[in-house]
């Protein structure tokens, strides 16, 4: 019998995908619930799965292409799966232990790393992988090639060469030119649309952490013991976070033409990187969190950002973000809005810095805090006074614990 395979139901507000790599060709044998297509929309990647066993007969759409929900990308004739039906080795590839289960033998890979895999013509067994359960992340692949590239580096017979060495040998420079990936620009789309939406406005402070990272430091290891999950900066900084937007509500509302719209609820967005770029995954309810749940919470989160299984319903409905340029190293920036929200929190590099407490000179663990806030809604005292009262609970954590 034979079975169309279709564009699934694409997420609210989305209207179309890019059909980017097809993991199998016509003629191949496919097993039910198997991945034969990545569809890659403004914030997450699709997989289109066999819906049975049988053999891939046609496909009408090729990669590049757009396609909207309900559009055929191919046809699938039931049956049993042909003995060919697994996938082509490279050449490359190294050779599998016979014992080897397939399953053991090959690492997780997220749609992002297989098309990087393919572009490079690596077999993903030759790649060790540095995520979660062994998986290969972009950055194992970069790795990969830089070590494999140096090892064959002959300028005299045109092998790939850094740029010091091409500059030196007086080789010409080349440029690549590539695509924005449908993330990178809608995030563009975004920033820019930010940009000419709001009055944003920018207002700073710093943050003394000494009272935190001894806390931490007394109780780091109970708390993993006890809960299974490491206790982070972020969970003091979101619970404090919603402290504040309690106190100043105007500052977790959001604009819809005329109107203001304040919520009664507390879901942050956390700022993360992935390997497809920047995305905000949203923890819904913090105010009912224990420190412990947001610290679960925002691990799985990060952990579905990096391995590509993130979905929509993750990525919206936030009222409130937190932003950590601090893992990078940056000292200060000006966070820029993710509307239609009307603030976003911006954290930095803890720094030991001079300061004067009881009028002797200490060096004490620093922080600039960032708060970008729209301006057309929210007032600069509002906006002073909710930095403070964050500064306020992150210096004097009990009043955090206690809400006092």
């Amino acid at each position: 019998m034979s079975i169309e395979i279709k564009v699934p139901p694409l997420p609210e507000s989305v209207s179309d995908a890019t059909l980017v790599a097809w993991h199998r060709k016509a003629g191949d044998g496919v097993s039910r619930d198997e991945n034969l297509v990545d569809l890659e929309t403004d914030k997450v990647v699709l997989e289109v799965p066999a819906p049975a066993a049988g053999t891939l007969a046609e496909i009408r759409i090729e990669e590049g292409a757009t396609v909207t929900a309900g559009d055929v990308l191919a046809v699938l004739e039931e049956g049993e799966a042909p003995a060919a039906a697994a996938p082509e080795e490279p050449a490359k590839a190294v050779a599998a232990t016979p014992a080897a289960d397939e399953s053991d033998r090959v690492p997780k890979t997220s749609p992002a790393v297989r098309r990087l895999l393919e572009e490079h013509d690596l077999d993903a067994t030759m790649v060790s992988g540095t995520g979660k359960d062994g998986r290969i992340t972009k950055s194992d692949v970069m790795a990969f090639l830089k070590v494999d590239d140096s090892s064959n580096v002959n300028p005299g017979d045109g092998a790939a060469v850094g740029v010091e060495e091409i500059v030196e040998a007086g080789f010409d420079r080349s440029e690549q030119r590539v695509p924005m990936t449908r993330l990178r620009a809608r995030i563009a789309e975004r920033l820019v649309e930010a940009q000419h939406t709001a009055a944003m406005l920018t207002t700073f402070n710093e943050v003394d952490l000494t009272e935190i990272m001894a806390l931490r430091k007394r109780y780091r290891d109970d708390f993993e013991k006890t809960h299974g999950v490491r206790l982070g900066f972020m969970s003091f900084f979101a619970k404090a976070a919603v402290e504040g937007l309690k106190k100043f509500p105007v500052i977790n509302a959001s604009v819809e033409g005329t109107d203001i719209v304040y919520h009664n609820y507390y879901d942050i967005g956390i700022a993360v990187s992935s390997e497809r770029g920047l995305m905000v995954p949203v923890l819904r309810d913090v105010d009912h969190m224990s420190f412990a749940d947001f610290e679960a919470a925002l691990s799985a989160m990060a952990a579905k950002a990096q391995d590509g299984s993130i979905g929509m319903e993750d990525l919206t409905g936030g009222t409130f973000t937190i932003t950590n340029g601090g893992i990078f190293g940056s000292m200060m920036s000006t966070p820029i809005l993710n509307q239609p929200q009307s603030a976003i929190l911006g954290m930095h590099s803890i720094q030991q810095r001079p300061m004067v407490v009881d009028g002797n000179i200490e060096a004490r663990p620093m922080m600039y805090l960032a708060l970008t806030y729209d301006h057309r809604i929210i007032d600069g005292r509002e906006a002073v006074q909710f930095l403070v009262t964050i500064k306020d609970l992150l210096e004097d954590p009990g009043r955090l614990l206690l809400k006092v």
